[in-house]
């Protein structure tokens, strides 16, 4: 029974591989004068981060939460994917205001600002640097697990990690479509292994190894059964924080999103590894938990282990090979990704020198820095799996509230008019970052090495990017071609009309029409997004610099109100459109504006909404 299954399988397999082989493009393609990559490739890219954490974290949930980790790591799936949704989202968001790549650090420099940014920079740099550490460290083990002069000898196995970490950066260095292409070769050799072992290890189930799942769902239930809310809401979140190592990578596909076109192919990627690691990762770890294996001896090749107990020494030798092979590409998805990350921030503070490329468009010098950054924390810990296990996911974790606490602040200001195409559930965000949010500060307290070497980063790099934005921001730029109140003012007290009509508007709000001399239309905006392009002569942009924009528009008006004291003054407000469910933010506007007429009693207000013509209005529903 089990020989015809694996021999149906791998039958479909091959034909499967091949008919995709043969379609053009696959992986890669030319247009507008560059190579992109397809989305395709980017999630396996990923996915081979993804999918090595089955080597390992499944051995570590077990150290932790014992049988349970079964439920707990099928929960932590769901959650992933669900949080999967939420860099889609982003990624559009991104692209909407033309910040290509960069993921997290570009994301959060856009809603809160440079220096939150590098908390981002540091925490995403933790989770690539231990990505590396712990996979080379994972591979070497796995590939040494029938080899006993690794354990006789365990300083080879450092030499080993380091060989893997340099050969990787070699890899980088010849380019990113050859990185492609190899990739997506393991991705053929890890599907054929990957699958003989699910499917045999469905098959060889038995009464026992049932009774052990049905064991482990009542060993997961019985701390959510406590009979406090807060007790129960504690184990839930220990158990959730000690199995989210098992999804490590999730982020990369937003960092890389520079590599391809647009949203929708990280949209695409992001389905992709729904239905493939999203699910083999649980039933692998269902299978290897629900076997009668001495954990305790097998922590650093459980799944090795495992194989040569379902088909033999030849298979277990194969699965070992894939993890090794698979481990390495996890190496490589945190060299890529960490590459384009630096990439970002480089650019950005103006250091061309450290993102200059060979011809093979590879950045070249990142790489070198990357492959000694890595050495050094392998030589720190002695390549210890366990104490970099330790450290790991504090850094993940950290990377993933950032994220989803700007999305939430985003939706907060913006609503959900700005990016239509597709957008998630505030209050879905809300629950995602509470859970994650908890995880944090449960991890931060267990894993005080984790937490000691995410302060020490992000402190290094607070220190360091404070120095950048004094004299490298970008946002200088913008503040630069602002214009002046006085400018404003110069114009208005020209203009012969007892009365002037200050008109508040928005940035990317439709053009001006016909310039009006007592009219100003001003618009505040933020320097991160650029400066808006000026529409009229009568068209005047402020930078929000420092303080609130009603502490601006207050400021604005009180110098109005002092230069143009012999003019009566009408100020315009538009009318808020979005719905208070998606924009508490006007809600707070509105309660502010509604102190101005106090504060000047001789100025006119008006909240106004001016309609369209019917077919237009038609239209816009």
């Amino acid at each position: 029974m089990k020989i015809i299954a694996l021999v149906f399988l791998n039958l479909f397999l091959t034909g499967l591989f091949l008919f995709l082989m043969r379609r053009p493009n696959l992986l890669s393609y030319f247009q507008s004068g560059r190579f992109w990559l397809t989305w395709l490739a980017i999630a396996i890219i990923t996915l081979m981060d993804e999918f090595t954490s089955i080597f390992y974290a499944p051995a570590e949930a077990y150290r932790f939460i014992g049988p349970s980790s079964i439920i707990f790591i099928a929960l932590t799936s769901l959650l992933i994917r669900f949080m999967s949704t939420r860099f889609t989202e982003i990624a559009e968001i991104l692209e909407y205001h033309g910040l290509i790549g960069g993921g997290v650090y570009s994301f959060s420099y856009l809603v809160l600002g440079p220096m939150m940014s590098f908390v981002a920079v540091s925490s995403i740099m933790v989770d690539y640097t231990l990505t590396a550490c712990i996979s080379a460290v994972s591979a070497v083990l796995n590939a040494g697990s029938f080899f006993p002069l690794f354990a006789a000898y365990p300083n080879i196995v450092i030499f080993f990690v380091l060989g893997i970490l340099w050969g990787v950066a070699g890899l980088n260095i010849l380019g990113i479509r050859e990185n492609a292409r190899f990739t997506f070769l393991i991705f053929i050799f890890a599907a054929f292994v990957l699958l003989n072992l699910i499917v045999s290890g469905i098959l060889d189930l038995d009464a026992a190894a049932l009774e052990r799942l049905k064991l482990a769902a009542d060993k997961a239930a019985e701390p959510l059964e406590t009979g406090s809310f807060i007790h129960n809401y504690g184990n839930f979140i220990s158990h959730i924080a000690f199995c989210i190592l098992a999804y490590s990578g999730i982020e990369s596909v937003i960092q890389t999103a520079g590599l391809v076109r647009n949203w929708r192919e990280i949209h695409r990627a992001y389905l992709f590894l729904a239905v493939t690691v999203g699910i083999a990762t649980p039933l692998v770890t269902a299978l290897v938990l629900s076997a009668p294996i001495n954990f305790h001896e097998h922590e650093g090749d459980l799944v090795t282990f495992y194989a040569t107990m379902l088909n033999g020494t030849f298979f277990g030798i194969l699965v070992a090979a894939l993890a090794s092979f698979t481990l390495t590409m996890a190496v490589n998805t945190a060299f890529v990704a960490s590459s384009e990350l630096t990439e970002r921030v480089a650019h950005r503070y103006g250091f061309h020198w450290l993102i200059a490329t060979n011809r093979r468009h590879s950045l070249y010098r990142i790489h070198i820095i990357n492959a000694v950054f890595f050495s050094g924390v392998i030589l720190l810990t002695s390549g210890s799996q366990q104490i970099l296990a330790d450290m790991y996911a504090i850094g993940l974790v950290a990377s993933f509230c950032i994220n989803m606490g700007s999305l939430l602040i985003y939706r907060y200001f913006s609503g959900t008019k700005e990016v239509i195409p597709y957008y998630t559930s505030r209050v879905g965000t809300l629950v995602l970052w509470i859970i994650l949010i908890s995880c944090f500060f449960f991890l931060a307290y267990d894993k005080p090495h984790g937490t000691m070497l995410w302060a020490g980063v992000t402190v290094f790099v607070l220190v360091a990017g404070g120095i950048m934005t004094k004299k490298r921001a970008p946002e200088i730029v913008h503040i630069g071609q602002a214009d002046s109140e006085m400018e404003m003012i110069l114009f208005l007290s020209e203009c012969t009309d007892e009365s002037v009509e200050i008109i508040f508007r928005r940035p990317r709000e439709e053009s001006l029409g016909e310039v009006n001399q007592n009219e100003a239309y001003i618009t505040f905006y933020s320097p991160r997004q650029g400066i808006p392009p000026k529409m009229a002569p009568n068209h005047f942009r402020f930078p929000i610099v420092r303080g609130s924009l009603y502490q601006r528009i207050l400021l604005l008006l009180r110098v109005i109100d002092y230069e143009l004291s012999d003019k009566r003054i009408k100020v315009h407000f538009g009318w808020p459109m979005s719905s208070w469910i998606d924009r508490l933010a006007i809600g707070v506007m509105v309660f502010n504006l509604m102190k101005l007429p106090r504060k000047f009693p001789h100025f006119d207000f008006t909240i106004s909404y001016f309609g369209k013509p019917r077919e237009q209005a038609i239209e816009t529903k």
